[in-house]
């Protein structure tokens, strides 16, 4: 996949406007249609990338569009290069250190506190799970250093806590085995 300078998303509360929503998202600007889909409880989400001006054009349109449907939404300019792999992932690792888990309500605070995670402390993001088979909500994993780790995982909560979509979140210092090969 073509790294991107900037993901945006625009979360709804309807699949039948989510559909009508996306069209008018891909046609508004030159994006590239990173991701479409259906979330429990009858939410749906688009998720876009490309340069930052065509993904902005590409929300907000989305938005305007979306009205009152639209439960969240998002734009990172400039990305971290791990959510890309995370989202799908894709990510290769050699061993896990820690392991971080951080939980929130919409797919849009996840992204964003992933991104903040990654960009704050040396961490590796393992996997960004977006809402399907989870009931809407959103997660991600991260490993590197407890210090590490903790601080990346702070830094999350930071960015999303006082929007009340924040869930929870553990660090675990040296998972067994038999944890990372289910997960992994």
């Amino acid at each position: 996949m073509e790294l991107k300078k900037a993901i945006g998303l625009v979360e709804l509360n309807s699949i039948a406007r989510g559909f009508l929503t996306c069209d008018s998202m891909v046609k508004t600007a030159q994006v590239s249609l990173i991701e479409t889909l259906t979330l429990c409880p009858g939410k749906y989400m688009i998720l876009v990338g490309g340069d930052v001006g065509a993904v902005r054009s590409s929300v907000e349109a989305g938005v305007q569009q979306g009205g009152e449907a639209v439960v969240d939404h998002l734009l990172i300019p400039n990305v971290h290069s791990d959510i890309f792999p995370a989202i799908n992932a894709a990510t290769q690792i050699d061993g896990i250190e820690a392991l971080g888990v951080f939980e929130t309500f919409t797919v849009a605070s996840g992204i964003i506190a992933a991104d903040a995670a990654v960009k704050t402390a040396s961490v590796r993001l393992l996997e960004l799970r977006l809402g399907k088979g989870i009931g809407g909500k959103s997660f991600f994993t991260l490993t590197g250093q407890v210090s590490d780790v903790t601080a990346a995982i702070e830094a999350g909560c930071r960015l999303i806590e006082k929007e009340g979509t924040y869930v929870g979140s553990v660090v675990i210092p040296r998972p067994d085995p038999a944890l990372i090969q289910q997960i992994w």
